[in-house]
């Protein structure tokens, strides 16, 4: 049976793995002990019979509706995730995956003040067991991001790695399938659905908090299930497209706001290549991305989203007219007819509509 305890430093929800005395935390890195069950005091969310036990135990074990926990501090506060996922030494590897999680790094604490303490990075190169990014890794990091979000919080989720699509079976798909993520270990735990991904840091966003997801990876234009995806031309004229599920399915927030920047849309790959950086391999996204807000074209949403795609297309044909190092993620598509290039187009999606040329860029 799955049974979860509560971290004793930071209260993240922990799975215990069976017959264990204690587990170490991957946020907080606390050792938290848990009690033999026939000789634990009384939960400390039921009456207790004296103040002044302490035995250094937790017996905190997670419930769905845990009471109240007053709130440390009053001010808004900047939290982020970032996953870089290499897939060393198998037939899935990637190069430039761990390179934009570094440069996402570099960036929210270079250009937007997140400090070193609010991000929570994972990859192979970590020596904290409990950052690689496994499947049950980025669940914790998931549920760590949104705990105890209030308003006034920036909340940024940014992945690099494999995605991949598998079919949907209970009609809250347009397409038919459902978009995934690939944890390392992908291939034996499975990999984390859209569906999951909406349910753990969409849903639970209240009011005042707002969440930025940037996915760089295949079939990822609506892999947080947000209802609203943006339709954009190579002219910048765009619409809003409806994504809400046939099934009715609530696939919003709790009042937060969320947004997210995706590599392509569901139907293309993503391109892990040194085509862009002339120097080391990157995904063609995620360089896109911070390249638009180093050079000024970060004012809005619409502004980053044209200067992505302007990036990605003047590369694809500088590959078509000359070659160049294209590597693949998953099932990169090689197109162009006869020449090569990059059939990827950015994509940006929402929980409720707006105009992307005035609704100013921030993290």
């Amino acid at each position: 049976m799955l049974m979860l305890v509560n971290c004793s430093g930071c209260h993240t929800a922990l799975q215990l793995p069976r017959g264990a005395t204690s587990i170490r935390c991957a946020v907080c890195h606390a050792i938290t002990r848990i009690a033999d069950p026939r000789s634990a005091p009384p939960s400390p969310y039921l009456p207790a019979t004296s103040s002044s036990y302490n035995n250094g135990y937790n017996n905190n074990y997670y419930q769905p509706h845990p009471p109240p926990v007053p709130a440390t501090s009053n001010h808004s506060q900047k939290k982020a995730v970032i996953i870089g996922i290499s897939y060393r030494n198998t037939k899935n590897e990637l190069n430039g995956c761990i390179n934009d999680a570094k440069c996402m790094k570099y960036m929210l604490i270079n250009r937007f003040n997140f400090t070193e303490s609010s991000i929570l990075m994972l990859t192979e190169e970590e020596t904290d067991p409990y950052r690689i990014p496994t499947k049950h890794n980025i669940r914790m990091a998931m549920f760590w991001l949104v705990k105890g979000c209030k308003s006034g919080d920036s909340l940024v989720f940014h992945y690099s790695g494999h995605g991949a699509q598998q079919r949907n079976y209970t009609g809250d798909e347009i397409d038919g399938f459902d978009e995934t993520l690939c944890p390392l270990d992908f291939e034996t735990q499975g990999m984390i659905v859209d569906n999951e991904i909406n349910s753990s840091i969409v849903r639970p966003l209240p009011a005042g908090v707002k969440l930025h997801a940037i996915i760089d990876a295949c079939h990822s234009g609506t892999v947080l299930d947000l209802p609203y995806l943006c339709r954009m031309d190579r002219n910048g004229r765009y619409s809003w497209e409806d994504h809400r599920p046939p099934s009715g399915a609530w696939k919003g927030t709790s009042g937060g706001e969320a947004i997210s920047f995706s590599g392509c849309d569901d139907n293309q790959t993503s391109a892990d290549t040194a085509a862009l950086s002339k120097v080391t391999s990157t995904g063609a996204m995620t360089y896109a991305f911070i390249q638009a807000i180093e050079k000024g074209q970060g004012a809005t949403y619409g502004s980053i989203l044209n200067a992505m795609r302007s990036t990605i297309r003047k590369t694809s044909e500088e590959l078509v007219a000359g070659g160049g190092p294209v590597t693949t993620l998953l099932t990169m598509l090689l197109t162009g007819g006869s020449g090569v290039g990059l059939r990827q187009e950015p994509q940006l999606s929402c929980n409720e509509r707006f105009d992307v040329y005035m609704k100013p860029f921030s993290l």
